[in-house]
């Protein structure tokens, strides 16, 4: 099993750290000099549960990650491979996970770019495995949520029956915080279902991909990850609060 970060996004309400840097190379160390992004605290994560390689599926300003590729080896001690999106600035992620199909067959644990989360939620997953589980979500049950978060309906086993932004979110179970773990097993049938997905719609993301899954009668189960500090940054207000989650692991 390997790392799998979804890097090639450009997160333009993040200007002016995006008019140069990938939305995962925004700073969030406190004096947002760089030394700390979302990128090293998911490849620090990967590192603390002991994987030894990741890829890094990059687009938008990817010279940038090119360029700290090296570092970021020598820093976290993971091999890394960086897979190009070249419609990054123009399709939504559930093309961008498929560009990284070869490498979901070595079973993954995916990250997105732009989650800042300590690494209990790596174990918790890790924890999931088992019980002929082939793709486990992390879930934040505990959150009060909004129209904007990816929300999650479960049935009584802990499966998945819905994933999507546009629910009610008093319907929801919980909201999905970007992070899965993927078996070898699954790398066929969920390569299959996102190539349906964007071939239906460029726009639409990877976690209607997952409801391809489902809606094709596979199981997708969740793992709760608990009452954690953890943020999704998509504008300056997730980038506030992502400096101070940041130094707190």
């Amino acid at each position: 099993m390997i790392g799998l970060v979804l890097a090639a996004g450009a997160g333009r309400r993040l200007r002016p750290y995006t008019d140069t840097l990938p939305k995962a190379l925004v700073p969030v160390d406190p004096a947002g000099e760089g030394t700390t992004t979302v990128l090293d605290l998911t490849l620090g994560n990967f590192a603390a549960v002991g994987l030894t390689e990741a890829a890094i599926v990059v687009g938008y300003r990817k010279e940038a990650v090119y360029e700290r590729k090296a570092a970021l080896e020598r820093t976290y001690g993971l091999k890394l491979t960086l897979i190009d999106n070249d419609k990054a600035e123009e399709w939504n992620n559930a093309y961008s996970l498929w560009c990284a199909r070869d490498v979901l067959a070595r079973g993954v644990i995916l990250a997105n770019g732009d989650t800042v989360h300590p690494v209990s939620v790596e174990k918790d997953l890790l924890a999931a495995r088992g019980g002929g589980r082939r793709v486990i979500l992390a879930l934040d049950t505990v959150k009060d949520l909004a129209d904007e978060e990816m929300k999650v309906i479960t049935d009584g086993t802990g499966a998945v029956t819905r994933i999507t932004k546009l629910m009610d979110p008093a319907t929801a179970t919980g909201e999905y915080i970007g992070v899965t773990l993927i078996e070898p097993e699954a790398a066929a049938d969920l390569t299959d279902a996102l190539r349906t997905t964007f071939e239906k719609d460029p726009d639409l993301y990877y976690e209607d991909g997952y409801q391809e899954l489902v809606d094709r009668g596979l199981t997708i189960d969740v793992a709760p990850i608990g009452s954690i500090p953890w943020v999704e940054i998509d504008n300056h207000a997730d980038l506030a609060k992502g400096r101070e989650i940041a130094c707190q692991y």
